[in-house]
């Protein structure tokens, strides 16, 4: 299966193309790249390896992999200049492993987050009786409420310790911890997965599997 096959060159600039460089792509270019570039440059492969193949004409197979020569090819067409090192550096200095890149080195996909229908081949795991869930206080009362819901993504995203909770919730605004009582939900026949960045998945968590943890002041707004 193959999805979001078609697509055109971007009408209008966006923050990682270059306005100076209208190049095709290069396999192979070395030259280093700045933070910024690297941050804009990770945005990009999210958005076409995550969420819209076809913004820039990329096909991506059923598991989500796209090939990396394609890839460069495209985003080139789309005046985003990538190259099969630069392409590297990205995946290797994520501090989320957000992609994997396939043992030939020919294909590139990202680990988790798709909005997009995509089977990343997983195999339901046993979780650890408790998994925590990151989010902002200002949504804290709609999932007490009604559990935590997939939203656009295709899974839930669960975190293995407290602290990276943490992190996750900082990203949206002043941070708050749920845990989640993931061994009962497992007992129940509620699947798991652990994708290979080691976030964990699952469809729904239901507000009964769900408690408060509490939460000290943390820098980021917490």
């Amino acid at each position: 299966m193959e999805v979001f096959t078609s697509g055109k060159p971007f009408a209008n600039r966006l923050p990682w193309e270059s306005s100076a460089r209208k190049t095709c792509g290069n396999l192979n270019d070395a030259k280093p790249m700045s933070e910024d570039q690297i941050v804009r440059k990770s945005k990009f492969l999210s958005l076409v390896l995550r969420h819209n193949p076809g913004k820039i004409g990329l096909t991506l197979d059923e598991n989500g992999w796209a090939r990396i020569d394609e890839l460069i090819q495209c985003a080139g067409r789309n005046r985003v200049s990538l190259s099969v090192e630069s392409i590297r550096e990205i995946v290797e200095s994520n501090d989320k492993k957000r992609f994997a890149i396939s043992e030939d080195g020919s294909r590139i996909r990202a680990n988790q987050g798709h909005s997009i229908q995509i089977d990343l081949a997983l195999k339901p795991q046993e979780p650890p009786d408790f998994l925590y869930h990151g989010t902002a206080t200002r949504f804290l009362d709609s999932i007490l409420s009604t559990g935590i819901n997939r939203g656009n993504r295709q899974h839930v995203h669960l975190s293995a310790d407290f602290e990276t909770a943490v992190k996750v919730g900082s990203r949206h605004g002043k941070p708050v911890v749920l845990r989640v009582s993931s061994g009962d939900m497992h007992t129940e026949g509620i699947q798991f997965f652990l994708s290979e960045n080691g976030v964990w998945l699952t469809n729904v968590v239901l507000n009964q599997f769900l408690s408060l943890e509490e939460t000290l002041s943390f820098p980021n707004g917490g």
